[in-house]
């Protein structure tokens, strides 16, 4: 379990009510004086995720505090595009703020995907020491090198279960020739391929209907993803198997950062940090109630034999081939987080 403590006062119902509360066009009131910086903060999350709540709220302690000199406008759930799309912008600077999994990240920043390797962190404790030590300062040192920057700790996109519309997923048996939808990251691609499965890399804003339409059999999400995008009304059951730990990270678009004084880089960067500090928290309370809620709603659960999983990983190369691609130095800094891995 994580270490970090839920925010005081915060509940369920409190957390998924904030989220809900987010219009898809965001209006804004025009400030008491006119802002010097008029930036914008995108996400892909659906408006029910924890972070979006969060991440509005350090928008606005951000305006308050900054006495108005910086504005940052918020733009959750796809509303400026997909996944992919918003990282090209904030690269470019059409965006200069973004939430996103390091799952799409990987796709511009490789060594992103370290923390995606199938089966690795048994509990949250290995998570954020691992991404708030040694590792993260590497996975930040190559965002920087892209373009863009990391401002703030990363957050918590969630352990990941799979999800099936026909059966449940219980050893790697299950998984052959199977169908599954997974972001678009070449981690996943190679980890559900070496575990004999056909995956299939498609968008979350466009995952229910993949599911809807039959062009996928399952997928796989945290639990938080899952209820949040009602993927549960066109799934029926959830293995869970922890196969894979997700983190967002809060990118800025470097020039942008950059051009914003220190007094204003100081109040985003502590502002943000304490957005993620609270998600975690809201993530694993909500973790803990989740299941029973899907239940309710239908879905059967299964317990996955994550030893099996990770034997046939290690059988197919899966984990050597990834020691190599990431070099030694990134692999033995995810090593001292979990133990050794290949």
């Amino acid at each position: 379990m994580s270490k970090t403590t839920p925010p005081r006062g915060v509940s369920r119902r409190s957390v998924l009510a904030a989220a809900a509360a987010l219009p898809l066009v965001t209006i804004w009131s025009k400030p008491a004086r006119a802002a010097e910086f008029n930036y914008k903060l995108a996400t892909g999350q659906s408006l029910d995720q924890p972070i979006n709540a969060r991440l509005k709220q350090a928008t606005d302690r951000i305006r308050e505090a900054s006495s108005g000199r910086l504005d940052i406008r918020f733009f959750p759930a796809s509303q400026l595009g997909s996944d992919t799309d918003l990282l090209t912008q904030v690269r470019t600077g059409g965006v200069e703020f973004l939430n996103i999994a390091g799952s799409v990240l990987s796709t511009v920043v490789p060594l992103a995907a370290i923390t995606n390797v199938g089966f690795t962190y048994s509990d949250y404790q290995q998570v954020w020491s691992s991404v708030d030590g040694e590792l993260g300062k590497l996975i930040r040192a190559q965002i920087e090198k892209s373009g863009m920057v990391s401002v703030a700790k990363a957050a918590d996109n969630s352990f990941r279960q799979i999800s099936s519309s026909s059966k449940p997923i219980k050893t790697p048996a299950d998984l052959q020739g199977y169908r599954i939808r997974v972001p678009v990251s070449p981690m996943f691609t190679s980890l559900f391929k070496a575990l004999g499965a056909n995956p299939t890399s498609i968008n979350f804003n466009e995952l229910y209907t993949a599911l809807q339409t039959k062009l996928v059999d399952g997928q796989e999400n945290g639990l938080v993803a899952i209820d949040a995008g009602k993927l549960y009304e066109v799934q029926k059951y959830i293995s869970q198997t922890n196969h894979i730990w997700d983190p967002f990270w809060l990118l800025g678009n470097r020039r942008a950062f950059n051009n914003l004084p220190d007094d204003l880089k100081a109040i985003v960067r502590r502002e943000f940090d304490r957005a993620s500090v609270e998600q975690r928290g809201d993530v694993e309370q909500l973790n803990a109630t989740l299941k029973d809620q899907l239940v309710k709603k239908g879905i059967v659960f299964d317990t996955a034999n994550r030893d099996a999983f990770r034997k046939a990983l290690a059988d197919a190369g899966f984990y050597k081939e990834w020691k190599d691609k990431f070099g030694a130095a990134p692999w033995a800094a995810l090593e001292s987080a979990v133990g050794k891995m290949a």
